[in-house]
């Protein structure tokens, strides 16, 4: 007896809300082969929410079931349920050819297509075909109208990347900064700007941070590498290789974005290997400049010169003896009169309030040309919508209120940063300063290199002595500390006693030069 196979397709979510589901389709073609007493061997189903390749894959596998299991019959509820291309309708026609037996049932049509029908519906069937395929290809046009429309409007025609989300009814929708999955987003651009994770442990430890895709799952690392050069986050939209300007409210800053970028395509991506040595790339050669090699001897971590260069240097050292001689480094940035260090505390709480000040004036004439640029955007759109003005004009005009929002949001990010962070920033890097010692010796292995990047700048090894060069911060903060520590100072804290003002230290540099570097906040 010969037997059948049903497919079934539901082309949009709208078929399924008005009738046309899955489970319609399969009860109508079940009893149609129940009225002709067709043992139906397999059942073939597409939704609406399958991809193109999926669509495509499942296509193919019916047909290779067909041939496989030499099944004659194919039942499916019209022509634009089984085929809406004439590439598809090429190979139905192929495989109805190849024997007289094979038939094609179309139920709702009333119609049976084999090899020997009559030209007339053979006819009818590729003018469907046909109908079919330029239904999809106006579809595909109108839709793409649709997004270059979206796009001129300055908002992306897909769903944005990690820290947005999407709002507003259908053919209104625009994107808004997701205030759940945002801080993700800002940490994920911060690690990897940091130069101390590559693309496999940034995934890592975003996971360990409760980072999910939607469906529950771990985000991979080529989708953490996709995010990472998404321009969407500086407000530039790329569609179809072509860049737009976007709408959407940023919380990346230019510069994280562009140094993530160098790091991304340049030579210094972070590499690791199977042995996760702690001063792995961090020390040089103090005389050829090469990076230091440590390798692990009967159970002992050894740091060495791998003479790329001529060099004589032939001291292997022991990683103890390099942590004890930065244990003593650590020390010598510690105020020894324990009053001068409430003094530099009392300067940095005064020196706060003066920014803070100067930083609400800042942030209020932002906040009022902001306002002026959104009602101009505002109006300019309804002007657009209303034919008032034409479109080269449009866009000429959106760009330009464009650029400068997003300069008054750039300049916004940067003094958020500075207000919040700068006391923060200030007495961190002072804290620390103060407490290094101790910080090192209780730290895990990633945190003493991230001590020892923000500390330090540049690490040497001159046959197993350490040479350093502070990074900036540190640079001024050791000056400030040296002076506090001379006898002089000490004297005069001594004589002054409770009477003495911050200000009247002597050569002490500036409280806000220390800000201008970076201070994480990943340190404890």
């Amino acid at each position: 007896m010969n037997k059948a196979i049903i497919f079934c397709r539901v082309s949009s979510k709208e078929q399924e809300e008005t009738g046309y589901s899955l489970s319609a389709q399969q009860k109508l073609l079940n009893d149609y082969t129940q009225k002709l007493d067709l043992p139906i061997s397999r059942t073939f189903s597409i939704s609406e929410s399958a991809s193109g390749s999926k669509q495509r894959n499942v296509f193919n596998e019916m047909l290779s079931y067909l041939e496989k299991e030499h099944i004659k019959i194919l039942v499916v509820e019209k022509t634009d349920r089984l085929t809406r291309n004439i590439k598809d309708a090429v190979a139905i026609n192929e495989w109805i050819e190849k024997d007289p037996e094979r038939q094609v049932h179309f139920v709702k049509e009333n119609v049976v297509l084999h090899k020997n029908s009559r030209s007339n519906e053979k006819f009818i069937w590729n003018i469907k075909v046909s109908v079919a395929q330029y239904y999809i290809d106006n579809l595909s046009e109108e839709v793409k109208k649709g997004q270059k429309e979206k796009l001129s409007q300055g908002w992306l025609p897909t769903k944005p990347p990690l820290g947005y989300k999407t709002v507003g009814e259908k053919g209104k929708r625009i994107h808004v900064i997701d205030e759940i999955r945002q801080s993700h987003a800002t940490k994920m651009f911060e690690y990897y700007g940091s130069g101390l994770y590559s693309l496999t442990k940034l995934a890592s430890q975003l996971s360990e941070e409760g980072l999910r895709s939607e469906s529950g799952k771990r985000v991979p690392r080529s989708r953490i590498h996709g995010y990472l050069r998404d321009t969407f986050y500086i407000g530039l939209n790329r569609w179809n290789g072509k860049t737009t300007i976007g709408n959407q409210e940023t919380f990346i800053p230019k510069e994280l974005f562009e140094k993530v970028q160098n790091i991304l395509t340049g030579k210094n991506t972070p590499k690791y290997s199977k042995h996760d040595y702690l001063f792995k790339g961090l020390f040089k050669c103090n005389e050829c400049g090469g990076t230091i090699t440590w390798e692990t001897q009967k159970g002992i971590v050894y740091g060495h010169c791998n003479h790329y260069r001529d060099c004589s240097q032939a001291t292997w050292v022991k990683q103890p003896d390099i942590e004890d001689q930065l244990i003593t480094c650590f020390a010598k940035l510690e105020i020894k009169n324990t009053r001068l260090m409430e003094w530099i505390r009392k300067a940095l709480a005064e020196s706060h309030k003066e920014e803070t000040e100067q930083y609400k004036q800042s942030v209020e004439d932002l906040n009022n040309r902001e306002l002026q640029i959104k009602t101009r955007l505002s109006k300019l759109y309804d002007d657009r919508l209303d034919g008032k003005i034409a479109t080269d004009f449009y866009e000429t005009k959106f760009a330009e209120y464009t650029k400068e929002r997003d300069e008054i949001t750039s300049h916004k990010q940067r003094h958020n940063s500075a207000d919040t962070k700068y006391y923060e920033s200030v007495s961190a890097l002072y804290d620390i300063s103060q407490r290094a010692k101790e910080k090192y010796r209780g730290a895990n292995l990633e945190t003493k290199r991230k001590l020892l990047n923000l500390v330090y700048s540049k690490l040497m090894l001159d046959e197993g002595n350490i040479l350093y060069t502070y990074t900036e911060p540190f640079r001024v903060l050791s000056e400030a500390i040296d002076t506090t520590n001379s006898s002089k100072e000490m004297e005069k804290a001594n004589l002054l006693g409770e009477s003495f003002e911050p200000e009247e230290m002597l050569g002490v540099p500036s409280l806000k030069s220390l800000s201008d570097g970076t201070c994480p906040i990943w340190l404890p």
